[in-house]
């Protein structure tokens, strides 16, 4: 004894009618209405999350999301209407708002404050009352009426300020009022001024400027309440159109529609409007304020399932709305469907001017949901709807898998228990049909009108049809009608089999559950309850016991013929009954939308668990065949998926081992189209990835050169640089020198300045303390004056106001007595009035008694009449229902009668038909049978003559054959020689490569040591200068060799001179060496990285080359091998051409030498000669080059040898 548990999995479907139905929480997800519930949909993750509405709400009206994204306000419809405030977080209820103000039922329109703490709602007919709430107090802080009292004009939208909490703005038909908060009421200000239009919605595109859509397809920008300007979509929309084939013209009605701005959503750039059917127009702002400028039109797309796929771009959209990212654009349609589109001027410029938008989620139903079945082998739901569509959705997943549009409405379907066939009950025809891979194809008709329900067997070899009263039973393979089950006197609206298909379980609205048995037809048990109408039936899995539930509001339990329980469900109409498999669940869809969990096995009176789901009746009800998942469908047009357990969590364990059928259907014409479009991008990838590996190789030999091209210039620019910052060296130093002085010279300046400035600063100083004493004086003797003068003006003041107060007393006492005066007068009209107040009701009463007797007397008479009447009329009846009867039997007699003669003329006629066909069909037989016989003797004499002609001619291919076999050996050894050559010239091409490089080193080598000779040479300059300054200055000194003295003194000059500079020059001479090793060494630094450098160029391109080797040897080894094949081939010929001309023999061996001889000389290849001599040639040019690069190598090798040492010192002078 448990109530199983049901949750909400998934729902397909959109409400379409409800004001601000699409809104975002964030950049991933949306909140949208759907049924009776709130569903936040997460765009990536494809999952829902549900708010679900109230209990005893007639349906939502109106929806919005508050500007932090933190909560939705939902406005519901009932005896009184209500607004519920969730927390998008949590999902759980904040507050719950209602105002007894309001006479309204529903609420048209809701917004939050740009803040989150206030909402304003617009109340609908009769009174048009706007509420200002503070809704986290429940408080209501202003209530004013909107409409006009004379017109009593809709209204349609109101929004807030995006930046102030107190300013509001309301539109309608007829009415664009701006209200401002202040004191507890809400004013209106800023009065229109221009000719009322239908305003049917408005955006704020700033804090001071609102822009409004009308029926018209004008959009009015208001300042203040100001028309700054007007804007007319429609023209735009017409020159665009211009271009393109003009439509079949339209009912007026539909082109007003069609004109009308029906929603407007702003973004920081501008805003989207929708104007013209399917159609989103995007205005950006300009320089000018007053002005946007139309920058793109965003279209609904083609359904290229439908049967008219234009037809899908012919639908109004209701709602927009714009991510927080400003990235994403949601909308909604009249359809019920939802649609999106990125922003990004990437996406939208693909497509030009005009984008498209994608379905956001699926494509959902947009019209009652009439029939409903689950697969057994897949996790497939078939449904299909009045909006004549046929629709497949995978239950696990929760996509749609497949759907496509009919030309008719379907009322009902069965889906095969393989997955692989759907039937379908058409308006015109029941049609079998095959579910492809991406279509659903008609494979068989028959010929039932409008065929209301229909059921596949458990085992999929029979199904079951509805044709008015009567259930056909027919076979799946054979597609005969096997059985038909009548007795219904009224349509069958259900019918179930049994698990093990061996019942048939119908119900129907002549109040009748009748039991079948489905192998001979007959009828196996009854219930009959004429006063109830039946709408759905269920059985439990051993087939015992079945559950109906109608029109009288109950549900029924029926075993063996005899209703067991009888559940009341509480005034409310159950409209479907699902039974698990496991048999231990047990539910019931009610006519307001809601899923009713029973308490199974059924009590009574009757427990249940209720959920709330669907927005209208639910249809029909189903269980997936693993117990898991219960399907409802709905009047409202959606599709809800539950997840179902038991109290204990237990449900019927699905066999993990076998899972779920992949299998699907293809046509063979569909695949061979598929295979061959494989094939032919297989061969396109293939010449592609040719193309991009020779690109690739191109791309690489000019980037080399680029390379080599970009470092010999970045090494000559590195050697200009060098100079011009040794250049640039010296001139910092000279300009650091001058601004020294010149900072020096300005200081001493500035602190002559200084002391002038101070000393004249100080003189004003006394000169204005002077002054300040002087204004301090006259400000005292000021305020003095002032204090007399308010002495004087109080004591003037109470004065007057004594005076005052005398006069207004003797007034009071004036007014007091007249007051007294009145009092006394009104007593006495009371008086009167209360008299003859009495006087009148005595009067009345004794009127009403009168009538009162009179009517009285009346009512007597008529129900006397009445009843005689009543009595009259049931004799009738009876007389009447008896005939009918009689007249209705007789009518069913002849037409019988009829159709049945009907038939059997058909029948005759195709009989004569089918005759005279077979005999014409006899006669051209014949005349072909003669004609063929004539065409295969004719060609038996041709066969003749060709087989003569083959004959010849393979003797003569044999004689060419031997010609030609000499021949080829000569090529095949050409071609040996060829390769050789070229792998030889790749040699010395890399030989040659080497070379060039070691003539670059020692290029820099040369380069390095011209540069130390031409500073050897300076010193020695520098040196042989000394000498000569040395050799003087002995000279002068050797003067002196009489005068010991002057000697001595000339001695001692000379030597402080001379020694001091040597040891200066030995300090140079060292510096020098370390600038000589710091060069030497950083010269060997570039030379390692620049080595390093061409390291990785060269491993890079011995890789790229490997590889090349690599495919080129792969090739040239199965050209071996063919050429091995062929000499095979060829030494075999030779060997039996040698038999032939008697080679073997040892007396012919000269002669057949001669022969040989003979022939070669004979059959020379003169292009092949010119070939070889053109590459001996090369070789002979090329080895001549070597040479003398080698002989260049040697040379600057002997110059590198002989080169001075570097160093060298001049041994300083010893003076004694």
């Amino acid at each position: 004894m448990a109530i199983a548990v049901a949750q909400a999995r998934h729902i397909f479907g959109l409400k379409s009618e409800v004001s601000g139905n699409i809104a975002y929480h964030d950049e991933q997800t949306v909140v949208y209405p759907s049924g009776a519930n709130c569903i936040m949909y997460n765009i990536d993750q494809k999952s829902q999350k549900f708010i679900p509405g109230s209990d005893k709400s007639q349906g939502m009206t109106a929806m919005t999301v508050s500007p932090n994204r933190r909560y939705v306000a939902i406005a519901e419809k009932g005896e009184k209407a209500t607004i519920t405030i969730y927390d998008l977080h949590s999902l759980r209820k904040r507050k719950i708002l209602s105002s007894t103000e309001v006479q309204s039922k529903e609420f048209v329109s809701l917004a939050f404050s740009p803040d989150s703490k206030y909402l304003v709602a617009q109340a609908g007919r009769p009174d048009w009352t706007l509420l200002y709430w503070t809704w986290e107090k429940s408080k209501v802080m202003a209530v004013t009426k909107t409409s006009n009292p004379q017109t009593n004009a809709p209204i349609y939208q109101v929004t807030f300020n995006p930046q102030d909490n107190t300013q509001l703005c309301v539109v309608g038909d007829g009415i664009f009022k701006l209200f401002r908060y202040s004191e507890g009421n809400l004013k209106q200000f800023a009065f229109q001024k221009m000719e009322p239009q239908n305003y049917l919605c408005q955006a704020w595109v700033s804090d001071e400027r609102v822009i409004v859509g009308t029926d018209k397809g004008k959009l009015l920008l208001f300042e203040a309440g100001e028309l700054k300007n007007e804007f007319n979509v429609v023209s735009s929309m017409q020159q665009s159109s211009s271009d393109k084939d003009k439509m079949s013209s339209v009912t007026e009605e539909v082109g007003a529609v069609s004109c009308a701005v029906t929603a407007l959503v702003a973004y920081s750039k501008g805003f989207a409007c929708s104007c013209g059917l399917g159609t989103v127009h995007m205005f950006e702002k300009t320089d000018d304020k007053d002005f946007f400028k139309k920058t793109r039109e965003i279209k609904v797309p083609a359904d290229p399932n439908s049967a008219d796929p234009q037809k899908n771009e012919q639908q109004q959209i209701f709602s927009l709305a714009v991510s927080p990212s400003e990235e994403n654009l949601v909308c909604t349609t009249e359809v019920q469907q939802l649609y999106g589109i990125t922003l990004s001027s990437a996406d939208l410029g693909k497509q030009g001017d005009e984008a498209r938008f994608e379905v956001l989620a699926q494509s959902f139903h947009c019209n009652q949901v009439l029939g409903l079945d689950v697969c057994a082998r897949k996790p497939l739901v078939a449904t299909c709807s009045l909006d004549r569509s046929v629709r497949i959705w995978n239950f696990e997943t929760c996509n749609l898998e497949l759907y496509k549009e009919f030309a008719e409405e379907a009322y009902s379907i069965a889906l095969h228990p393989s997955g692989l066939y759907i039937l379908v009950g058409f308006s015109d025809k029941l049609r079998l049909m095959n579910l492809l891979i991406d279509d659903i194809r008609t494979f068989k008709e028959f010929t039932i009108r409008g065929c209301r329900e229909c059921s596949f067997s458990n085992g999929g070899n029979m199904f079951a049809a509805v044709h008015g009263n009567v259930i056909q039973i027919y076979s799946s393979t054979t597609f005969e009608n096997v059985l038909n089950l009548k007795g219904h006197n009224g349509k069958v609206r259900s019918v179930q089999w049994s698990a093990d298909d061996s019942k048939i379980i119908s119900c129907g609205m002549d109040g009748a559950v009748y039991e079948w048995n489905s192998f001979d037809g007959k009828r196996v048990g009854e219930s009959v309850l004429k006063s109830c109408s039946y709408t759905s039936v269920a059985v439990t899995p051993d087939g015992k016991t079945t559950f109906a539930v109608g029109s009288d509001r109950t549900l029924k339990e029926i075993a063996d013929s005899q209703i067991l329980r009888d559940v009341d469900s509480h005034d409310v109409t159950l409209t479907a009954v699902a039974m698990s498999h496991s048999g231990r669940m047990l539910f019931a869809g009610t006519s307001t939308g809601t899923l009713r969990s029973m308490k199974f096995p059924l009590t009574v009176p009757g427990e249940w668990a209720e959920h709330q789901g669907h927005s209208s009746a639910i249809t029909k009800m189903k269980m997936t065949y693993d117990d898991q998942y219960l399907v409802t469908i709905s009047e409202d047009s959606c599709i809800m998926i539950w997840k179902a357990q038991d109290k204990e969590g237990r449900g019927l364990k699905r066999d993990k081992e076998v899972g779920w059928a992949e299998e699907i259907l293809i046509t063979k014409s569909d695949l061979e189209e598929k295979n061959a479009m494989m094939a032919e991008l297989k061969t396109r990838v293939d010449e592609l990835k040719m193309e991009n590996e020779y690109q690739l190789r191109l791309k690489d030999m000019n980037y080399n050169e680029k390379i080599k091209e970009l470092t010999e210039k970045f090494i000559q620019e590195m050697e200009s640089l060098k100079t011009k910052n040794q250049v640039l060296k010296t001139d910092k130093e000279k300009s650091e020198a001058t601004h020294e002085e010149e900072t020096s010279e300005q200081m001493e300046k500035h602190a002559k300045e200084l002391q002038d400035l101070e000393s004249a600063n100080n003189q004003k100083l006394m000169l204005e303390y002077e002054k300040f004493q002087e204004l301090q004086a006259k400000s005292q003797k000021m305020q003095e004056d002032y204090e007399r003068q308010l002495q004087e003006m109080e004591e003037s003041k109470e004065r007057a106001l004594e005076e005052l107060t005398e006069y207004y007393e003797t007034k009071l006492t004036e007014k007091t007595g007249q007051l007294e005066q009145s009092h006394d007068e009104g007593r006495q009209q009371n008086k009167e009035y209360e008299e003859t107040k009495r006087q009148i009701e005595e009067d009345s009463d004794r009127e009403i008694l009168d009538i009162k007797n009179k009517y009285e007397r009346r009512l007597r008479d008529e129900k006397e009449a009445n009843m005689r009447l009543k009595g009259e009329t049931g004799i009738m009846r009876k007389k009447f229902t008896s005939l009918q009867k009689e007249i209705d039997d007789h009518k069913e007699e002849i037409k019988k009668l009829q159709g049945e003669s009907t038939k059997f003329q058909n029948v005759i006629r195709n009989m004569e038909k089918d005759a005279a066909g077979l005999k014409k069909e006899i006669q051209e037989r014949d005349e072909t049978i003669q004609d063929k016989e004539k065409r295969i003797y004719d060609l038996k004499k041709k066969n003749q003559e060709l087989e003569k002609f083959k004959f010849v001619l393979d003797y003569k291919i044999k004689e060419l054959k031997k010609q030609i076999e000499p021949r080829e050996n000569d090529i095949k050894a050409m071609k040996e020689q060829i390769q050789e050559m070229e792998s030889e010239l790749e040699r010395f091409h890399k030989q040659n490569t080497q070379l060039e490089l070691n003539i670059t080193e020692l290029r820099q080598k040369l380069k390095a040591t011209d540069k130390e000779m031409h500073q050897e040479r300076q010193r020695v300059r520098d040196v042989e200068a000394t000498v000569k300054r040395f050799k003087t200055d002995l000279h002068n000194c050797v003067g002196y060799i009489q005068d010991p003295k002057m000697l001595k003194e000339s001695i001692k000059a000379l030597y402080q001179k001379h020694v001091q500079e040597d040891i200066t020059e030995s300090a140079s001479v060292d510096a020098d060496i370390q600038k000589e090793y710091a060069r030497q060494r950083e010269h060997l630094e570039r030379s390692v990285a620049s080595l390093r450098k061409k390291l990785a160029k060269d491993t890079e391109i011995h890789r790229a080359d490997n590889v090349r080797i690599m495919q080129e040897n792969v090739s040239l080894i199965k050209e071996i091998n063919d050429l091995r094949r062929e000499l095979k081939i060829a030494r075999t010929q030779v060997h039996d051409l040698e038999a032939a001309l008697g080679l073997h023999r040892q007396s012919n061996q000269g002669e057949a030498a001669q022969t040989l001889a003979n022939i070669t000389s004979t059959n020379k290849n003169a292009m092949l000669e010119q070939d070889l001599q053109e590459k001996l040639k090369i070789i002979e040019l090329q080895k001549g080059e070597i040479k003398k690069m080698r002989g260049q190598l040697r040379e600057i090798e002997s110059q590198m040898g002989s080169r001075p040492p570097s160093g060298g010192k001049v041994p300083p002078l010893s003076v004694q």
